[in-house]
């Protein structure tokens, strides 16, 4: 997805607002830096004769940031290789620009290296993750991956059942085994730990013939009959207390998160929590039913209509969780989900930020690896790229679902630890 020689020859001076011309580009040749990038189509990328500003951009691949000819998305938006490097060294070097005109700088392909402090902030209005940024580390690493699967003999000929653990170090598969075990250990998809709290309203037993339709919403063959609001609202509170003590002791079970501050764990759990509670949910949802089937209980939107949540949330849930089981992931790809929500160095109030930026990166890079070798082409094709953007999709969830569940006075009365965690 890089350009040619020449063309990076040409950003290394042009775009490298916060280093001189003649230091080399922290990207090699051949490895965008991006956790994220899609190929260019053959054909777009400018010639080495072509002067620097001069082409001008080829249809809708316009970067977001500038205007200039975009060639793929760098950390989630649609860039130039200038400022995808721009973004990359500004964020990796922790500087702080400052604009003299108030930060109403122009950011266009002639004007972009006149004001870095707009040109940064434009690349974070625009879009751009600093969490998909990856460190030097990380590219080595990914570089000797892809060195392996391109030697004769080596991942692409190896039997499908020897795929995932030869392309992944022992660090990776280490941690990947780490993740699987605490994910085990705390969800129970059967949830027979909690089914004392509360009688079940739905059991999963074929409906009787001829079962009919209520409010004008299919039932699933589980549904039994509809219950109303006040006995889902005590189900609901207690389940939601229950699935965030799992996502609790979850964390618990990663060394680098008991390694850190009483305050970052707090802070890394307030924001995490409702976000890996849906991974969670995704494992046990049934797309024929439409039903999250949490042990003999069985759960559609319209309960959570029923209990006072809003379509414009019920909607998009439904959605994100069709589309992401869609994808077919496997228990590790889940176990790493969830450890990349849970360590996310963007949540406010975060110390250690470094350590936790690190760990992220380092499961990022080991779930990006395990589908490489562990989805062959064409159903790994990608798929990282596609779970990214579900991840997109559930940061907005998360804060719908916030607006809605203080919305629902009883529920948040009910559930002195869902309202710490939203609070």
């Amino acid at each position: 997805m890089e350009g040619t020689h020449g063309d990076r020859q040409r950003h290394a001076g042009t775009a490298g607002d916060t280093r001189g011309p003649d230091v080399p580009s922290p990207t090699a040749p051949g490895d965008s830096g991006s956790a994220v990038s899609l190929p260019s189509p053959p054909g777009t990328e400018r010639s080495p004769r072509d002067p620097p500003g001069d082409t001008e951009p080829d249809g809708d691949k316009v970067c977001a940031v500038c205007g200039d000819r975009a060639n793929g998305y760098h950390f989630h938006v649609m860039s130039c290789e200038g400022c995808k490097g721009f973004f990359r060294r500004s964020i990796i070097k922790g500087v702080r620009f400052t604009c003299p005109l108030a930060r109403r700088c122009p950011v266009t392909k002639a004007k972009r290296r006149q004001c870095q402090a707009c040109r940064l902030q434009k690349c974070l209005d625009v879009g751009m993750r600093r969490d998909m940024i990856m460190s030097e580390e990380a590219l080595r690493r990914r570089r000797e991956l892809r060195g392996q699967r391109g030697q004769p003999g080596g991942q692409r000929g190896q039997p499908g059942g020897q795929r995932g653990q030869e392309g992944l170090t022992a660090e990776q598969q280490e941690l990947i085994a780490l993740l699987i075990g605490a994910h085990q250990r705390t969800f129970d998809s059967s949830f027979s730990q909690f089914m004392h709290c509360w009688p079940a309203v739905r059991l999963l037993a074929p409906s009787p013939p001829g079962a009919g339709v209520a409010a004008g919403v299919s039932l699933s063959p589980c549904e039994e009959a509809l219950p109303d609001v006040l006995s889902l609202l005590p189900q609901f509170a207690d389940l939601s207390t229950f699935m965030i003590q799992q996502v609790i002791k979850f964390a618990k079970e990663i060394p680098v998160f008991r390694s850190l501050p009483l305050e970052a764990q707090i802070s890394l759990l307030k924001g995490a929590t409702l976000g890996i509670c849906q991974i969670r949910y995704n494992t046990i949802f049934n797309p024929a039913t439409k039903a999250w089937e949490c042990g003999q209980r069985c759960y559609t939107i319209h309960d959570g209509a029923l209990a006072g949540f809003q379509q414009v949330y019920l909607e998009p849930l439904l959605k994100f969780h069709e589309s992401l089981r869609r994808l077919r992931l496997h228990e590790a790809e889940y176990a790493l989900l969830q450890a990349m929500l849970l360590f996310s160095p963007d949540h406010a109030g975060i110390a250690q930020r470094d350590v936790i930026d690190r760990f992220q990166e380092e499961v990022a890079l080991t779930l990006q690896s395990y589908i490489e070798h562990r989805h062959p082409p064409p159903e790994g094709r990608f798929l990282y790229a596609k779970l990214l953007l579900l991840l997109t999709e559930l940061q907005t969830l998360k804060v719908e679902n916030t607006r809605q569940i203080l919305h629902i006075q009883d529920l948040s009365a009910m559930t002195p630890l869902l309202s710490e965690i939203i609070s």
